[in-house]
């Protein structure tokens, strides 16, 4: 499998096999789809985080974006003309942390898949504002394999090493724009996924990631559950160590969204 970071340059060495993959998504209000109808990278499909990448309908203690069945998310890579033969190569603007749900996804179901280092930004050309027209194409539902995932007792277990993706305020319970409760699952390290990115949203160097995670006391080996606010930002944490070099850890898919909606007890400090 190809590495889960690419430049610009990598990717497009790789030729035809590349379907490029707006995945846009903004917290504020903004709509992922009206940036990438402003101007995208040229012949790229855009991904919506909600419509395509996430179940709907879920209860509460299940999450804001539960993973889809299986057949849906082929249905939808399908109809945005990806293949199983495809290279999927995803970016944003934000240093990959939204994009990073939609490569995690396929490189967790064995497609080859990879984050556009440095993202929208990378690309010095025109964009296009059309949208890219891909005609559908065969792709074959996979399961979520099991030994990617963690459920919500293996997240609450203190002796597993669990990562919370969030910014520091929010995983200390300053502030909680968006779930019901503020504060983080105890036992859980706080290990910001937008640290792993430097002022130009490139990925900085692997001694620094890896120097992230060992300020949390998480070293090569360990078996890593990454979590955030809905199961989307923590896949750049799980990105960001297969790119180091400490592993590919799992995901609790439900995250804090879910993990808030239920009685369990909520850290502070």
């Amino acid at each position: 499998m190809i590495p889960p970071v690419l430049d610009l340059a990598a990717a497009q060495q790789e030729g035809q096999r590349v379907v490029f993959a707006d995945v846009r998504y903004y917290l504020d209000g903004r709509r992922g789809r009206d940036a990438y109808d402003r101007g995208h990278l040229p012949g790229a499909i855009f991904v919506d985080v909600d419509d395509d990448l996430a179940a709907h309908g879920a209860p509460p203690t299940e999450g804001r974006h539960p993973l889809p069945d299986p057949e849906v998310f082929a249905a939808r890579m399908s109809a945005l003309g990806v293949g199983d033969q495809d290279l999927v190569v995803a970016y944003d603007d934000s240093g990959g942390v939204m994009a990073a749900r939609l490569v995690w996804m396929l490189r967790a179901t064995g497609h080859e898949a990879a984050l556009l280092d440095g993202g929208l930004a990378a690309y010095q050309g025109s964009l296009e504002t059309e949208p890219s027209g891909r005609a559908p194409a065969v792709f074959a539902p996979r399961p979520w394999p099991a030994d990617r995932l963690a459920t919500i007792d293996e997240a609450a277990d203190t002796g597993n090493v669990v990562v919370d993706a969030r910014a520091p305020e929010r995983f200390r319970g300053e502030s909680e724009p968006i779930d019901p409760r503020a504060g983080h699952i105890p036992g859980a390290r706080n290990v910001p996924c937008r640290d792993h990115v430097g002022a130009d949203g490139r990925f900085r160097s692997a001694d620094e990631i890896r120097g992230n995670f060992a300020a949390a006391g998480i070293e090569a080996g360990a078996a890593v559950i990454s979590y955030c606010g809905s199961g989307v930002t923590a896949c750049h944490n799980l990105i960001a160590m297969e790119h180091a070099g400490l592993g590919v850890g799992r995901l609790y898919p439900g995250s804090w969204s879910a993990y808030s909606n239920t009685g369990r007890p909520a850290a502070t400090v």
